[in-house]
């Protein structure tokens, strides 16, 4: 798979890209989740994305996909090697009102952490409940994954937009949600992503492509706006390479 996705990456002219466990849940079971509800409280191989980022030469950032159903103390333990966090109720079924998920938030801002959420039309999962978590922790960039919940969601749009430390990244959604939130988040506010392995990057930036943005804006989009949430973290630091050409590269998020 490392292969794959560094080749994929070349292919696309992605220089870098953040990434995070997957295969923690059958794409059946959790398609079935997505509607029906249920949880698993399987641990996703973190170790496999700390030695994946350890081989790409720097290419791959590794994001810590938390249980929410295992002890905090696990990811405050791994947090100095990894670069953001990542949280899914429609995996692990735990709401992101819940205190086993506001422990984790506080790890993540002590550590100088983003925290990815994939939220999902369910009670205490819902994008209002981010922006609950935004209004607790107004200091922690959070990242609204997959264009909100469904592929057509500007309402969430309508409810982060007041909220600076929330930004939207946009694997999934229609382009018109892509432009929505161009519109009242402003480019510096929107993150590019792929979800690789389900979706191939090139659907991701024909999106893009369509919308035949300013090259300053797609700069923010594919690389600044990325960076400036990493710049938090040490680690990322040493990732960083002074004379990339910032107009030409992507930093993608990946599943």
């Amino acid at each position: 798979m490392l292969r794959r996705l560094l080749a994929t990456m070349d292919d696309c002219g992605i220089d870098r890209a953040v990434v995070c466990a997957g295969g923690t849940i059958s794409l059946d079971q959790l398609s079935r989740q997505l509607i029906e509800g249920g949880h698993v409280e399987t641990d996703a191989d973190n170790d496999a994305v700390l030695r994946a980022a350890d081989g790409s030469g720097g290419r791959l950032v590794p994001f810590y996909f938390a249980n929410p159903h295992a002890p905090a103390a696990l990811y405050r333990a791994a947090a100095p090697r990894f670069a953001g966090l990542e949280i899914s109720p429609a995996v692990h079924g735990v709401p992101l009102t819940d205190e086993r998920t506001v422990r984790l938030l506080e790890i993540a801002a002590a550590a100088g952490h983003p925290v990815y959420v994939v939220c999902l039309e369910r009670a205490g999962a819902r994008v209002a409940d981010l922006v609950r978590l935004a209004a607790r922790f107004p200091g922690l960039p959070l990242v609204l994954g997959h264009s909100g919940v469904g592929n057509i969601d500007y309402y969430a749009v309508e409810q982060i937009a007041p909220h600076p430390s929330i930004s939207l990244e946009t694997s999934g959604g229609y382009s018109t949600v892509v432009q929505r939130a161009l519109d009242r988040l402003g480019a510096g506010r929107v993150l590019f992503g792929t979800e690789f392995p389900l979706q191939d990057p090139r659907v991701e930036l024909a999106k893009y492509a369509a919308l035949d943005l300013p090259g300053d804006s797609w700069a923010r989009i594919a690389w600044d706006n990325a960076d400036r949430l990493l710049g938090r973290n040490p680690r990322w630091q040493n990732w960083r390479t002074d004379d990339h050409d910032r107009r030409t590269g992507h930093t993608a998020a990946t599943g």
